[in-house]
């Protein structure tokens, strides 16, 4: 008989878990200030930077498979300490890269590794092996609320870096922060882990990494998630990336648009909690669709009024109330249908899905801007695409996966 591992106590795991994300996600948040001072002083257009954006994002889905592997084997702290050293190597190179192609390699790959390995799908491998599935939906509301707190936190601390230090050194002064989570990531250093001792092994058969993955892609409902996670990643993204040029074209100061990102961060702590909340009272696949429909309502009420500061605060405040509400909740419904065993992983899978989107999002937004001299084509896609998530997410089946036992 496996004999269950010690649990950490929730509040060393919240606490850890969300300064963690706090720190890795309030960083990546604030990426969009720094396109037109680079693209200025290094005479690269918006598709070079966006692109770059795009690869990270990529990068970051790619390499969150692997991740979530790692993390499931080994436990989640081996896997922080890699992505706290390739976060900082990579905003390191951003400052430093005299080409477009270091750039992508920096600002894209080394970045988007770091990411996969210091956000959400390790944290929730943590999460669902050590909270108990009565508060595992708000425990994830909480830890990404946590994100959300750390746009809010670090936006305006980016601006004002950019503003008094410079592009370049703002850039090497996080990569100095960011190694504040190597400390964090000892008070996620799970009991039970060891070289072939994972702890997600307390479940009462262990399931094999191909059955598991086979398992998720045959079932409609995890088809159903990852699609919509997709938009998901496309939305947000092309909105983080793009709005600030994006008001800034309209004529309004790098000031608003500051303030608009940090709006977003502080609403979507609210929304990341009470949607992790509801979670755990209500189905999940109907607080799905809400986020992904009330999206699509706020973008094209946005695109139909005046173009103002206020009219702008107030599309932050309702965006950043639906930002990445859908984490804790997507997450949850993951755990809820296969298990924790491979949570992590399938996390993974689940995000890689959410980083095409980011990748489209952010890089057409780039591409039809330099073709077209306008972001139109991508806010109406962006859209339509909010219809169509909250549309599939309502088949969605929340029940447990019963799975044959193993014959004796």
């Amino acid at each position: 008989m496996h004999q269950e591992t010690t649990k950490l106590s929730m509040g060393q795991v919240l606490l850890c878990g969300a300064a963690i994300v706090t720190l890795s996600m309030g960083i990546r948040h604030g990426f969009g200030l720094w396109l037109q001072p680079i693209t200025q002083e290094m005479g690269w257009t918006r598709q070079t930077f966006a692109l770059a954006i795009a690869v990270q994002n990529i990068a970051w889905g790619v390499f969150g498979i692997f991740a979530g592997m790692a993390a499931d084997r080994f436990g989640a702290f081996r896997v922080l300490m890699g992505g706290a050293a390739l976060y900082a190597a990579g905003l390191a190179g951003m400052a430093l890269s005299p080409t477009p192609v270091l750039f992508a390699l920096t600002a894209g790959v080394l970045i988007g590794a770091a990411q996969a390995g210091t956000t959400y799908a390790v944290i929730y491998g943590v999460l669902g092996r050590q909270i108990a599935p009565e508060r595992r939906s708000w425990a994830m509301g909480v830890t990404a609320a946590a994100g959300s707190f750390g746009q809010f936190l670090m936006v305006p601390v980016e601006g004002q870096l950019i503003a008094q230090l410079g592009w370049q050194e703002a850039l090497l002064a996080l990569a100095v922060m960011v190694l504040l989570i190597v400390p964090l990531a000892f008070g996620l250093r799970e009991p039970g882990f060891g070289a072939s001792a994972p702890a997600g092994a307390a479940a009462p058969r262990k399931q094999s990494i191909g059955s598991a993955v086979s398992e998720a892609l045959h079932h409609p409902s995890f088809l159903l998630l990852t699609a919509g996670y997709f938009v998901c990643g496309f939305q947000v993204v092309f909105i983080g990336v793009h709005m600030p040029s994006y008001l800034k074209d309209h004529g309004l100061s790098p000031q608003v648009a500051s303030y608009a990102l940090a709006l977003i961060g502080l609403f979507n702590i609210f929304g990341t909690y009470i949607a992790g909340t509801l979670g755990q009272r209500m189905p999940k696949r109907y607080i799905l669709a809400f986020i992904y429909f009330a999206r699509a309502v706020a973008i094209s009420v946005f695109l139909l009024a005046p173009l103002t500061p206020m009219s702008v605060y107030v599309f932050s405040a309702v965006m950043g109330a639906l930002w990445l509400s859908t984490v804790p909740v997507t997450n949850a419904t993951v755990a809820q249908i296969f298990g924790v065993q491979h949570l992590s992983m399938l996390s993974g899978f689940v995000f890689f899905s959410h980083q095409i989107g980011s990748f489209l999002g952010v890089w057409l937004g780039g591409y039809l801007y330099d073709r077209t001299g306008s972001y139109d084509v991508v806010w109406y896609l962006s859209i339509a695409l909010g219809v169509f998530a909250g549309l599939i997410n309502l088949p969605v089946r929340e029940t447990a996966i019963v799975r044959q036992p193993r014959p004796a």
